[in-house]
């Protein structure tokens, strides 16, 4: 009976220190609930803790559309997460996932309010693509405006200030783009480089002197060029002395008549642009070496005419416009011829088509004592 007793109480005081070991350990655990130590991305995943959002959080979704609730995240969607201390926040951490990482080592991952979305280097790559673009497309227009890319039959000046000789330094791009220099062993090719890289190119290929200073200039332009004709006082080939220049300076240089109304740019492989010349913003279309440029004025109107007969030196049918005189119309029509006298018959049609007729003295309208008449399209003028 003795050993019995003495089993039983054994027993009874291992159970009483399991049990006050196990409430030690619970509230050492709720005192640290939130000091997790932070697991990196090379900590094994079975070794993790769980993570569950809860509270304003319920929608927290992966990037396949699945609602996360229990499920784990990795840790660099938890290094995106604010810390919260609140233990109705966060009830436990964890860095396991049920999701696939990125697989790329560019990826990284964007975390919103309620959705954890990855961005991959792909997104970032054509993000940048279309702004490049854009800039460069907006760039180019201004580049070619400030730029001149030397071409056959250009006279460039190449003056080297430490070494200044008697020679000429004036000097034509032969067919082919080539350019003799008489200090260099071979020509070079310089079509379609500017004046600073070909001064940049013969500082390198100048061998006689040592890092030689070099300036190239173009004194004459001809490479570039654009034909201009229709309404304009000086049509012809006008020299370019950038890639582009806006119409209007064409225009300017060409000497527009009063009556254009409308410029037409002909470029080969693209079809015909054709700019409003009262339109501002359409008058700085860019044109470029090649253009073909013909100038238009208002479309034409239905002819109106009248007739005059008679005593007079150049009958028959004439032009009429709007407020013609009658002694305008006479003298447009070469004036009065010797036998003529003083007097003017006008008929003009009415209606039913029948003529009315009027009789003036030109004396009298020449000396101002009665007005001068204006006449209308189609009327019949005789002179006696």
């Amino acid at each position: 009976m003795t050993m019995k007793s003495l089993t039983i109480a054994t027993l009874a005081l291992i159970a009483s220190l399991t049990t006050a070991y196990g409430q030690v350990k619970s509230v050492a655990a709720a005192n640290n609930h939130v000091s997790a130590k932070p697991v990196t991305t090379s900590q094994n995943p079975a070794n993790t803790t769980r993570v569950r959002v809860v509270g304003e959080q319920p929608g927290l979704t992966s990037e396949s559309g699945n609602a996360l609730g229990d499920a784990t995240v990795t840790a660099h969607a938890k290094s995106g997460l604010n810390n919260h201390s609140d233990s109705a926040r966060l009830s436990s951490i964890s860095t396991a996932a049920k999701n696939p990482t990125p697989t790329t080592s560019n990826d990284h991952w964007r975390i919103g309010h309620t959705s954890l979305k990855p961005v991959t280097s792909a997104d970032s790559a054509s993000s940048s693509t279309a702004t490049t673009t854009a800039v460069t497309n907006s760039s180019n227009a201004t580049v070619s405006t400030q730029i001149y890319r030397v071409g056959v039959r250009d006279v460039l000046d190449i003056q080297l200030p430490d070494n200044p000789g008697k020679n000429s330094t004036l000097f034509t791009v032969l067919e082919g783009g080539v350019l003799e220099y008489p200090l260099l062993a071979s020509p070079i090719v310089v079509v379609g480089l500017t004046a600073p890289e070909i001064a940049t190119l013969l500082r390198q290929r100048l061998k006689i002197f040592d890092n030689p200073a070099v300036v190239v200039s173009v004194r004459d332009y001809a490479s570039h060029a654009v034909i201009i004709t229709g309404f304009v006082a000086a049509p012809g080939t006008k020299t370019l002395r950038r890639e582009a220049i806006p119409l209007y300076a064409v225009l300017a240089e060409a000497l527009v008549l009063p009556e254009a109304a409308s410029a037409t740019i002909t470029r080969q492989g693209r079809a015909p642009i054709i700019v409003d010349l009262k339109d501002s913003d359409l008058s700085s279309t860019m044109v470029t070496s090649g253009d073909a440029i013909k100038v238009s004025g208002l479309p034409a109107g239905p002819t109106e005419f009248f007739f005059i007969g008679g005593e007079i030196s150049s009958p028959g049918q004439k032009p009429y416009h709007a407020g013609l005189t009658l002694t305008q119309a006479i003298l447009a029509s070469g004036g009065t011829s010797d036998n003529s006298g003083s007097r003017v018959r006008v008929s003009r049609q009415g209606a039913g088509g029948l003529l009315t007729t009027e009789e003036y003295n030109l004396r009298k309208i020449q000396s101002g004592k009665v007005p001068d008449p204006i006449l209308q399209k189609g009327d019949r003028i005789e002179v006696y």
